[in-house]
Parts: C-alpha cells; sequence; structure tokens
C-alpha cells in the first residue's frame, strides 16, 4: 500500500457520532458500520483529506503502539473501508 495516497470517499457513506462512537451508513447498500475509538480517529484524520502517511504519523504521537502494528492495523482498516466500498484510494 502506497502511504502516498489519500482515501476518497464516495457521497453515499455519511458519518455519525453516536455515544462516544462512529457509526458509518453506506445509503447504497444500507447497512450500517460502528468504529471503535481508534477507528473512529483514523476515519476522523482520513476525512480532513491527509494522506496515509499523515495519518499514520499523527496516530503514532497518538497512541502508545509500536510502528510496523500501526502499520499492519491502518493497512487493514483501510482495506476493510476499500472492500466495503465506502471509500477508494487516490
Amino acid at each position: 500500500m502506497d502511504f502516498d495516497q489519500k482515501i476518497e470517499f464516495p457521497d453515499t457513506v455519511f458519518a455519525q457520532e453516536v455515544d462516544g462512537e462512529m457509526v458509518l451508513l453506506d445509503m447504497e447498500s444500507e447497512n450500517y458500520f460502528g468504529l471503535d475509538a481508534v477507528a473512529s480517529d483514523i476515519w476522523q484524520l482520513l476525512q480532513e483529506g491527509k494522506t496515509l502517511q499523515e495519518c499514520y504519523d499523527a496516530l503514532l504521537e497518538m497512541y502508545d503502539v509500536s510502528a510496523d502494528q500501526l502499520q499492519s492495523d491502518l493497512e487493514s482498516f483501510v482495506n476493510k473501508l476499500v472492500e466495503s466500498k465506502l471509500a477508494s484510494l487516490t
């Protein structure tokens, strides 16, 4: 995965914070997706238009996690977004 890429979100995906957790709604499939606190932070950073590298750097400062683990988790999350058609890489 190229960390210089950004994420683009379709107009059919809406995010709303509910009881401290982010909930995504895909209007096309009518599926809901719940995000935990870490995934919510990733979502927020990506929504700001940050590259994956900028997101990675910010998360590395926010959380006490190894660089390798963070890279793996970030890639996994982004891949799930793309596979679920909630986002695309640009």
